[in-house]
């Protein structure tokens, strides 16, 4: 009688309550992921410089620009909103619109896909490189990864997408983390950082384990997956961070061409742009008088403070 009554409300929900929470997510869904007008790419590094330095099994990090990038950049207290695993051209896969794509992801609406890390260039990028992986373990937790593309997850969860709305969510920071992994769990795993951490825990390869100290001796604990976060690959001890600009052997700083404003160099304007403003006017008119005035006033106030 029990199991027929709750078959009974599990259809009555299906059929009534959860066509409506679906679209009510879809709204939320389309709202957050519209891309804020305030972000600031700090670097370019183009897509053939990119490739060239990735490997399978690099996790790259991203700087979202989307409302739900936001949210979750201060959810995190970190400049990582969202986190892709490379598997190379190897496997043979292609994106939505039929390009080859090179890394796999988990997109809010899409579940698990394929897309290719031209989506990102742009944006502020980290890779991290899980340090002294085997090529035999490598194979593993690309696998999994592969064999995740697909998936979809239930989305009629409203509070589980409601916690993004808010740039800036009014909650305490020992809980932000736990707040991320809120709710029913389907939608949580939306998390991208939580599909490549179950990948790694896969072959039990470390990212940020909680360590105790047992008889003398330190002892690893996992961490649940669904407590990871994109900022914990770079973080973790166990990965490289790997700079494609320096990757490339070409960097040499004596090379770099820095502009130049009324043939002053950055520094100098630097420093009067900083000079307090009480300085007299004929230091504050230019960068060089500011630091010909400086040792002086140093020497006037040392003298009054031998005077005291």
């Amino acid at each position: 009688m029990k199991q027929a009554l709750v078959r009974l409300l599990h259809t009555l929900f299906e059929r009534l309550v959860a066509p409506f929470l679906r679209a009510a997510s879809r709204i939320v869904i389309r709202y957050i992921e519209q891309p804020t007008l305030s972000y600031r790419p700090l670097q370019f590094i183009g897509q053939s410089a990119l490739e060239r330095c990735l490997r399978p099994g690099d996790v790259v990090l991203i700087e979202g620009n989307q409302r739900i990038s936001t949210a979750i950049k201060y959810l995190t207290q970190s400049t990582w909103s969202h986190a892709a695993f490379y598997v190379g051209y190897g496997p043979g896969l292609y994106d939505k619109d039929g390009l080859a794509a090179n890394l796999i992801e988990v997109d809010i609406t899409r579940g698990v896909e394929a897309v290719s890390i031209a989506k990102y260039i742009g944006f502020n990028l980290r890779i991290c490189r899980p340090a002294k992986l085997s090529d035999k373990d490598t194979r593993i937790v690309v696998q999994f990864m592969l064999d995740a593309i697909g998936n979809k997850y239930d989305i009629k969860n409203v509070v589980d997408l409601a916690r993004y709305v808010l740039p800036q969510p009014p909650v305490p920071l020992r809980h932000r983390r736990k707040m991320i992994a809120l709710g029913s769990g389907e939608p949580s795993r939306a998390i991208c950082s939580t599909l490549i951490a179950q990948a790694f825990q896969e072959i039990r390869y470390p990212i940020l384990p909680r360590i105790t100290r047992e008889n003398a001796r330190e002892v690893h604990h996992i961490r649940h997956h669904s407590l990871f976060v994109p900022r914990d690959f770079d973080l973790s001890p166990y990965f490289r961070v790997i700079k494609p600009t320096l990757e490339s052997g070409a960097f040499d700083y004596r090379k770099i061409i820095w502009s130049r404003t009324d043939g002053k160099p950055p520094a100098d304007r630097e420093i009067a742009a900083s000079a307090p403003p009480s300085l007299p006017a004929p230091a504050r008119k230019s960068a060089s008088a500011a630091l010909a005035w400086m040792p002086s006033f140093r020497k006037t106030e040392s003298r009054k403070a031998e005077t005291r």
